[in-house]
This record gives structure tokens, C-alpha cells and sequence, in this order.
């Protein structure tokens, strides 16, 4: 089962999230993503991610919430059309995404 690990094609600040995030492996998800942003990851890779549903944008809002508490900024990269369609029904684009 894949993990939240370092991007080999960014830099040390980032995450890559595995290909399927979905609300069965969500929580687990989650917990890799969130220890990647106490270690120190600010930008949070999503070129790998291919299976997801709505679990995904929850994973999201949460980190970005825990980084919040932390009083760090952090950025979501490489967004699947899909995924911000989805986000945009839920109207949470604005909240996750900032990259064109």
C-alpha cells in the first residue's frame, strides 16, 4: 500500500501523495501526509494521484488546517482536472488551489 513520501521531482519541502486516495485509505493517508508536514513538507505533490474521491479533498482541508496551526503555509501542485471539479462542487477550489 502506498504512502504520502518525499516528490522525487520537487523539492525537500514536498510530499507526494500516492495514486489512490479513497475513503477506505484515507485516515492512513492522511496520518503519512501529516507527519510529512511536521517534518517539514510545505508543497504537497498530487501528480501520482489517479483514483481518488471526495476523501481526498477532506485529507486536503485537514492538512491545511493542521498547517494553519502551526502557522505555516502550504500549497497543493499538479491538481487533476478531476479533482478540482470536484473541489469546485463542493466550492472549495478557492480554499485548496492556488496554481492555474
Amino acid at each position: 500500500m502506498s504512502r504520502a513520501q518525499p516528490s522525487p521531482e520537487r523539492p525537500d519541502d514536498a510530499c507526494r501523495l500516492p495514486a489512490r486516495v479513497v475513503f477506505a485509505n484515507a485516515a492512513a493517508e492522511l496520518a503519512a501526509a501529516s507527519q510529512a508536514l511536521a517534518d517539514g513538507a510545505r508543497v504537497f505533490d498530487l501528480s501520482a494521484c489517479t483514483d481518488f474521491d471526495s476523501s481526498l479533498l477532506a485529507l486536503l482541508l485537514e492538512l491545511q488546517r493542521r498547517a494553519a496551526a502551526r502557522g505555516v503555509a502550504t500549497r497543493v501542485v499538479s491538481v487533476p482536472a478531476n479533482l478540482r471539479k470536484l473541489a469546485a462542487l463542493y466550492g472549495a477550489e478557492s480554499l485548496l488551489f492556488t496554481e492555474a
